[in-house]
């Protein structure tokens, strides 16, 4: 690392001794202790660098994100040339979506430290975090010629290889960290996660020892649960496996909040705001680049996204977040909740945030005119996203939703998904959802499409251009053989599944029986039709 030293303001006697103990504090990983006597530090010598900076580092392992960066930036001009501090203020920028100066401070971290491999493992990552796959696999597969044991850098290379669809070598990455970690929880639910391997006896031996070591996290604890329920399934033992996923899922409870009478009464307020009429569009032409595409997790969204992004006109942007993050920003600048602002705005407004979104959206666009954006949380936003964006299209995929929850339940999310651990849950979710999209495709029925799974893998080739035409596209051969398309999939357990042919045999309710009846019954009772 190449550090310019900055010249501070010589210390009191107190602040010094201040300093010191925050030193001693944080090398003995006393984290909270340190930041207290750095806040106490700083009110003594304010401006100091080297605080200031410690107390980014602090803000960065709590996720505070915003601090991070104040912190860092306040103090890059005193070390222009740190790498260390270049890559802490690029990952920081990344996690609050400012890509473009995220990219470029860690791009220079590792021209300034051009041997480590912990600065081109974290631009590896944020490379394959925006799909330029190619260029990830090639930054991760230095940082291992730097540093051969980076596990984290192994398993990033292993998920960025399967979302370009380089599914064997993917396997043997994962395999790879199992050789030498045969424990490993993100080795063993990489390799699950990627929904191709089966399992075989020797697998759930092996998951099943790694699960009985003592001081595993409770993460870690699910992603091997999740993994074992997986290879019990291979091994034809649904019953245990439903047990082993109940495990893992109550687990996960405890850690990942979820207020489904909020979440309810959320989709009730959208409800009510949107059945207002929004102001007439200032461009009725805004927004025609944009397909949405909304669903539930695991409902078939990839897929429709695998078959649009085959087309010559579309790219895939896989699960974005600028919709979310323009809709936020607003509610902040408002003071108000969203929805209860949307009556408010005014077409300018709308308009204004349109603008936002599609700038944000930019380098979608660079190669292709029109972008996909699988949001899986935009179908509480169908409404704000149309006032913005007028000619834009969103088609909402919907599963058998026996299938959906099921499904849901069988995955590990991130905690953003507290819906899905727990079944009764993941059914009210499903019942807000249809009622929720069913009110878009009755408000907007000529810019919302229903498309469902079970006629799409049924009927594909009508599927297909009834999709094409909605979207305004011309028919394109490619979106038939769309598994043949070569393009960075995110989505790790729809990375290999989308470069197949489409398949009739994904249904699996059946297999677990009575074990499903209490979900069929919720669902039954909110008027949902189940088979």
């Amino acid at each position: 690392m190449t550090q310019q030293t900055a010249q501070p303001t010589p210390l009191s006697p107190t602040a010094a001794r201040l300093w010191a103990k925050a030193r001693e504090e944080w090398r003995q990983r006393q984290f909270d202790a340190a930041e207290r006597s750095l806040i106490q530090l700083l009110a003594l010598a304010p401006g100091n660098a080297d605080a200031i900076r410690m107390l980014g580092m602090a803000a960065q392992r709590r996720s505070e994100h915003v601090q991070a960066i104040r912190c860092f930036r306040e103090v890059l001009p005193n070390w222009p040339e740190d790498s260390d501090l270049r890559l802490g203020l690029g990952i920081a920028l990344y996690e609050q979506g400012e890509i473009d100066e995220a990219m470029m401070h860690l791009r220079r971290a590792c021209e300034l430290a051009p041997r480590s491999g912990a600065a081109w493992f974290n631009l590896g990552e944020a490379l394959w975090r925006q799909a330029q796959t190619e260029e990830a696999i090639t930054v991760l597969q230095q940082a291992l010629e730097l540093a051969p044991s980076h596990v984290l850098a192994k398993l990033s290379l292993a998920k960025a290889q399967a979302s370009l669809g380089q599914i064997d070598a993917a396997i043997a990455g994962f395999r790879d960290v199992l050789r030498l970690d045969p424990g490993n929880a993100e080795g063993w639910f990489g390799l699950s996660n990627l929904n191709t391997v089966r399992f075989d006896a020797n697998d759930r031996t092996q998951l099943q020892s790694a699960l009985a070591r003592d001081g595993l996290s409770p993460r870690h604890r699910e992603l091997l649960g999740f993994t074992l329920a997986k290879a019990m399934e291979d091994q034809g033992d649904y019953a245990q496996a439903f047990d082993v996923f109940a495990l893992a899922n109550a687990s996960r409870r405890k850690r990942v909040k979820w207020d489904a009478a909020g979440e309810r009464r959320r989709v009730d307020a959208i409800l009510r705001m949107f059945e207002q009429d929004m102001p007439a569009p200032l461009d009725p032409t805004l927004g025609q680049e944009t397909i949405f595409i909304v669903s539930i997790p695991r409902s078939g969204s990839s897929l429709v996204e695998q078959i649009l992004a085959s087309h010559p006109q579309v790219e895939g942007a896989n699960e974005i977040k600028d919709m979310s993050l323009v809709i936020d920003a607003e509610t902040h600048r408002r003071r108000s909740a969203f929805p209860l602002w949307a009556p408010d705005a005014s077409a300018g407004d709308w308009q204004r945030l349109g603008q936002e979104y599609l700038a944000r959206t930019a380098h979608w666009r660079r190669r292709k005119p029109r972008f996909t954006d699988k949001s899986l949380v935009t179908w509480y936003l169908v409404g704000a996203a149309l006032a913005m964006l007028p000619a834009a299209r969103v088609v909402i995929v919907r599963r058998d939703p026996v299938e959906t929850c099921l499904a849901c339940y069988r995955q590990c999310f991130t905690e953003q998904a507290g819906f899905t651990c727990d079944l009764d849950e993941m059914a009210d979710y499903c019942i807000d959802f249809l009622r929720l999209t069913r009110f878009w495709l009755d408000k907007y029925p000529d810019r919302v499409l229903d498309l469902p799974y079970e006629t799409l893998v049924a009927e594909p080739e009508p599927s297909i251009r009834r999709l094409l035409d909605f979207c305004e596209l011309p028919f394109d051969p490619a979106c038939l053989t769309f598994h043949q398309t070569s393009r960075t999939v995110l989505s790790t357990p729809s990375a290999a599944q989308v470069r197949q042919p489409i398949r009739q045999d994904t249904a699996r309710s059946l297999r677990y029986g009575d074990k499903l009846d209490r979900l069929r019954q919720r669902l039954r009772d909110a008027g949902v039709a189940v088979d």
